[in-house]
């Protein structure tokens, strides 16, 4: 079980009007309180030390960090992942083996992002295609069976023209 960590109290009111309690960061960042202690159990976010009364104190550059927490979150990583990202980063040592570690992080998410936009792109087309096709099913006479839609007079006949997102629903009614 490891101990905690005893943080040192900040003695001149000097030092901690410069300083943010763990709430106020919370408020400026939007995060919840547990979300600062979480981070913190993580080794992602560390306090400077205690007020007198007792709470959290966090350097100004804490918000920075959270936002860059967030943002490591936006593009898909943990926060087990951003844990390992920072344990790397610490045990370096050097600046440029810890900047190449980062590089190398960075550039394996843009390359998984850019896939991701190429099928949301993909996805994009299909769905333009698809709402194309079902606009002309407005003009369709409001009692027709939905068993007889496979034999539109609107649409091609032809499966290999109907979008897949349409022909795909049509496709269970059509075999069961």
């Amino acid at each position: 079980m490891t101990q905690p960590i005893r943080l040192p109290v900040v003695a001149t009111l000097e030092k901690e009007e410069n300083l943010l309690q763990v709430g106020d960061l919370a408020r400026q960042t939007g995060k919840t309180v547990r979300a600062m202690h979480l981070y913190e159990e993580l080794g992602l976010l560390r306090p400077v030390g205690r007020s007198k009364g007792g709470y959290r104190l966090y350097a100004a550059a804490a918000p920075l960090r959270i936002r860059w927490i967030q943002k490591l979150q936006d593009m898909g990583f943990s926060l087990t992942d951003i844990q390992t990202v920072v344990r790397d980063w610490e045990q370096s040592g050097s600046a440029p083996r810890a900047m190449t570690k980062m590089r190398a992080v960075y550039t394996k998410k843009l390359e998984e992002t850019r896939a991701h936009l190429r099928r949301l792109a993909q996805l994009e087309h299909e769905l333009e295609q698809s709402l194309e096709y079902l606009d002309t099913c407005d003009v369709c006479e409001p009692d027709r069976l939905l068993s007889t839609c496979r034999a539109c007079n609107h649409h091609p006949c032809d499966d290999s023209v109907v979008p897949e997102l349409v022909s795909g629903f049509r496709a269970q009614r059509a075999t069961g």
